[in-house]
């Protein structure tokens, strides 16, 4: 009888190497897009938190011009009103965020989400400010408020 050789060579991937892979792939899924859904929730968030800002700086002027807080509510005295409408962003300010209380020696500024994202749509960022003592520097001390609900939301804080 003759012999013959049957020459047999690694062509590819066995079946077990590839569902080792795919196994892999998966677990790094399943910890990242978690993740990167948080990611992107903090950055359109931040559209609400720097809205807070210009009013900040209006409540401050404000402030140094009247000498009390008092005067400084939503609409008067060059603090923007109340929000009556809302943005085309995905995430913008709310209706009815601004300036919702003060008193002579302090101002609460309350921002609402209005959000396509069910996650972000309705969360606040609430600041308190309050004037430094007399013969200091007078300035207003910003302070996030516990009561925002930015801070307890589902993959939260995102303030």
């Amino acid at each position: 009888m003759s012999d013959i050789r049957i020459n047999k060579s690694q062509a590819g991937f066995t079946l077990i190497e590839l569902m080792i892979v795919v196994a892999i792939i998966g677990i790094l899924a399943a910890i990242a897009i978690p993740s990167y859904q948080n990611y992107t929730r903090k950055a359109r968030f931040s559209e609400i938190v720097q809205g807070a800002s210009s009013i900040k700086l209006a409540v401050e002027v404000c402030a140094q011009e009247q000498g009390t807080l008092t005067n400084c509510t939503a609409g008067a005295n060059g603090v923007p009103p109340l929000t009556t409408a809302v943005g085309g962003n995905a995430t913008s300010v709310g209706i009815g965020s601004g300036v919702t209380g003060t008193t002579a020696t302090t101002a609460t500024i309350t921002m609402i989400a209005n959000s396509n994202d069910a996650t972000l749509n309705g969360l606040t960022y609430i600041l308190n400010g309050t004037v430094g003592a007399a013969g200091t520097s007078n300035a207003i001390s910003w302070v996030r408020d516990p009561a925002s609900t930015c801070l307890t939301a589902a993959g939260g804080p995102f303030c």
